[in-house]
């Protein structure tokens, strides 16, 4: 049923009311951020549409043999070049094995959509990534689109849907997915990650609404950057130019060189965070963990020095791309938020 799968609610609503009556069309697009949900919902509408028992709103049951089968996928590595196949022979996926989606995928794809379904009501297919479709891919598909068998199923799910050919949009229903809000990613993080109701709600606004950044993030790595950043900010309403240059040196050692830019991430977040402090604007803050530490760095630092830092951070983060020095840009950066 849909109401395992967080957030999203006005999709599921609409779902249940194209499965009530009947009303599913061919082929669909499921359009969203990373990490929000949208193969997940794919799958679902999936065991729905080949459930041997489905509930009265029309969805699936998720527990007959069909949906069992369904919501299980091989663990071992198929030919990304073919369809990978559900345990459900009716049930498929597409996605690129490389940079792109082939032309030979679409093929089969289209040969398998007009084969009858083997056991269930319905064969799916499922197109993650549908935006890495290759031109010729995009055209052996929209074959496929402009005669779709009553019997299958296309659901095109991507990050980009401006990337899709205008032909292949025109023949398909758009569902537009929402970022997750904190409060419905809060409880999932917790759960799986095991980590405090406090720390949950900060690794949710960290995510910005995508359960999949929540869940792959390294909490305990992201803290002691965190930690790091935290620490740079208080040397610098200090003034305590020795321990900037030890922290600068630390950010360009060897084993913290792939931590300069995160740090700068959080460099920026810390100092967004106390200017909003500051600003009174509290309910938009993400390190609500840091309240008593950021309040006193607000308490010292007027909104327009940490506005400068941010700008300074930003200006860092430019010469970083261009391959300046690591330690030139850390020192350089780091003595002049001492300066205000």
């Amino acid at each position: 049923m849909f109401d395992r799968l967080q957030g999203n609610g006005p999709i599921k609503e609409l779902l249940r009311h194209m499965l009530a009556h009947g009303r599913v069309p061919h082929a669909l697009i499921f359009a969203g951020e990373s990490g929000v949900g949208k193969k997940e919902f794919a799958i679902e509408l999936a065991a729905a549409l080949n459930c041997q028992e489905r509930t009265p709103t029309g969805e699936a049951c998720d527990r007959c043999p069909s949906c069992t089968r369904i919501m299980n996928w091989p663990t071992e590595n198929q030919n990304e070049n073919r369809i990978i196949w559900s345990m459900h022979p009716d049930v498929g996926l597409i996605r690129p094995p490389g940079r792109f989606i082939l032309v030979e995928q679409a093929r089969e794809l289209a040969r398998e959509a007009n084969l009858n379904p083997y056991e269930g009501a319905a064969r799916t297919f499922i197109i993650d990534e549908a935006d890495k479709l290759n031109e010729a891919a995009s055209n052996a598909l929209l074959k496929t689109l402009e005669e779709m068998p009553h019997t299958s199923y296309i659901i095109l799910v991507t990050e980009r849907i401006a990337a899709l050919l205008p032909t292949v949009l025109s023949r398909c229903q758009k569902l537009r997915f929402a970022p997750l809000s904190s409060e419905e990613l809060a409880p999932l993080i917790q759960r799986e990650k095991r980590v405090s109701a406090e720390e949950a709600r900060t690794i949710a606004r960290l995510a910005r609404g995508s359960a999949g950044r929540a869940l792959r993030m390294d909490w305990e790595e992201e803290r002691a950057r965190r930690e790091r950043a935290l620490a740079i900010l208080e040397a610098a309403l200090a003034e305590d130019r020795a321990r900037l240059l030890r922290l600068a040196e630390e950010m360009s050692e060897a084993a913290h060189k792939e931590d300069l830019e995160p740090t700068l991430d959080w460099l920026t977040l810390l100092a967004r965070d106390a200017w909003l402090f500051g600003a009174g604007a509290d309910e938009q803050i993400i390190n609500t963990d840091l309240r008593a530490r950021l309040e006193r760095i607000a308490a010292r630092a007027t909104a327009s020095r940490l506005v400068r830092w941010i700008e300074k951070i930003d200006e860092i983060r430019r010469h970083l791309s261009v391959n300046i020095n690591r330690r030139i840009a850390s020192d350089a950066l780091l003595l002049a938020m001492a300066s205000g």
